[in-house]
């Protein structure tokens, strides 16, 4: 009895330990989907010449390999083990992030951005996959909320550092990944724990290639839409070619032996519910936060420091939220949790669909409407997580995670390209408002659609190791 006491108490510890490592890697990857945007201005004046269409696919080509390698990362991590693939993960983005910093002109900028998203979407995925495997199963979902709050955080944070940084040296933005993530990466060789991957033969090649080729099409058509047309032969040509490739990706994985996503995944209690729900709300929390960012900038004229500072108040309640969501899915369950945070965090953007004016006033335009939705995000995000990976068997960890994190990327592209295709061209300042109530109630309706939808799950029993 002792011996078993004293193996949780064990790991325990070393879910701790694992948690403290993999929350740099997780914050900095997702800190670096947002906090590029608050540079692009000054990064088209340092390469001079530049234009910011141009400038567009530094954050465009991050978003794209990165939705796009998510899933085969997964599956590596799990085939070859997740230490070793957070470890090389870690190392590339690290490595990519220093060579942005030292890029001369756009084209080397946009090369070194897809080098640190593929190390990002090898590490998000192995991260959480460590995670669950050194936490005992009844604490995972604990964990899983505490992981995707420091995703979440460092995502909403973006603006806010960003906006410091670029008043130093827009350079800064890449450099401040490199410190903390050779520290991580030290500390993670020696301290993190080692468990065995599936191995196995290796998994489908074509599959792979088919899901990234489906996956990058639909974010490129998706991110291009509103500047090539959505009626434009390239958009049309782009869905067509996501219709395609997806159809060979499911053709090949039910050939294959060894399938990138294992058809048993969709069979696993909530994971569907779950990708709709991550989906649907990531529309609306990408929506709200490009939304916050256009209208204090371009319409009240703020500064990117200052409204980076304006929107803190919202991610600054998320890791408390979301370590208080246990207490409320012990109390009513899942469901109702992630039905109260879609709600919550409607009632937000409502609030700046009524209080919001011409006339800036944070106080009564945005500040309740910033801490609502930072509490839906809190209740949501990890909530969500939490209950698609409950249910997972070890050897399908980051998979899985990596399934789940790929709906997210798709949502957050989607919803950039409702909003930017809602506000249309900007025009006189009463047209520019009736515009973004407009974006604003599509984006309370989206995260009324994820809070239903999430109504329906119910906490399977966690799966054991």
């Amino acid at each position: 009895m002792s011996a078993v006491v004293a193996q949780q108490e064990r790991r325990t510890t070393d879910s701790r330990v694992v948690l403290a490592i993999v929350a740099v890697a997780v914050v900095l990857s997702s800190l670096d989907l947002f906090i590029v945007n608050v540079a692009l201005p000054r990064i088209a004046v340092d390469f001079s010449g530049s234009q910011i269409s141009g400038l567009s696919w530094v954050l465009n080509a991050y978003a794209i390999v990165y939705a796009a390698l998510l899933v085969p990362a997964g599956r590596l991590g799990d085939r070859n083990g997740n230490k070793r693939t957070f470890l090389l993960g870690l190392g590339v983005f690290v490595f990519g992030s220093a060579l942005c910093a030292l890029a001369w002109d756009t084209g080397a900028l946009v090369a070194f951005r897809i080098l640190q998203a593929a190390g990002a979407a090898l590490l998000t995925p192995s991260s959480l996959g460590l995670l669950l495997a050194a936490t005992p199963a009844e604490r995972r979902a604990t964990a899983v909320r505490l992981w995707v709050a420091f995703g979440g955080l460092g995502a909403a944070l973006g603006p806010v550092i960003g906006g410091l940084l670029v008043e130093l040296d827009w350079r800064w933005v890449f450099l401040v990944n490199v410190p903390l993530g050779v520290i991580a990466l030290v500390i993670g060789w020696r301290l993190l724990p080692s468990p065995a991957g599936s191995g196995g033969t290796l998994p489908d090649g074509f599959g792979a290639l088919m899901l990234i080729a489906s996956v990058a099409s639909l974010i490129l058509s998706v991110v291009k839409g509103e500047d090539w047309g959505w009626g434009s032969a390239g958009v049309i040509g782009g869905f067509v070619a996501t219709a395609a490739f997806g159809a060979a990706f499911v053709w090949s994985s039910r050939r294959h032996h060894s399938p990138v996503v294992d058809p048993g995944l969709l069979r696993v209690p909530n994971f569907v519910l779950m990708l709709g729900n991550s989906a649907l709300f990531n529309i609306a929390f990408a929506g709200m936060l490009l939304s916050a960012v256009l209208w204090m900038q371009n319409v009240w004229g703020w500064s990117a420091l200052k409204t980076g500072l304006a929107i803190a108040p919202g991610p600054a309640v998320v890791p408390l939220v979301a370590i208080s969501a246990g207490r409320l899915i012990a109390r009513w369950g899942v469901g109702p949790v992630l039905a109260l945070g879609g709600m919550s965090f409607a009632a937000g953007i409502v609030w700046w669909a009524q209080g919001i004016t011409l006339h800036p006033d944070y106080v009564s335009g945005v500040l309740g409407g910033m801490i609502l939705s930072g509490i839906g995000v809190g209740l949501t995000m990890p909530t969500s997580v939490a209950a698609g990976t409950a249910g997972l068997p070890p050897q399908q960890f980051a998979t899985g995670s990596a399934v789940l994190t790929m709906a997210r990327q798709i949502g957050m592209a989607v919803g950039v390209a409702i909003l930017v295709a809602v506000l249309g061209t900007p025009g006189a300042p009463q047209a520019t408002l009736t515009a973004f109530h407009h974006g604003w109630y599509v984006i309370a309706g989206a995260s009324v659609a994820a809070g239903l939808l999430g109504l329906a799950a119910r906490l399977p029993k966690p799966a054991a190791t």
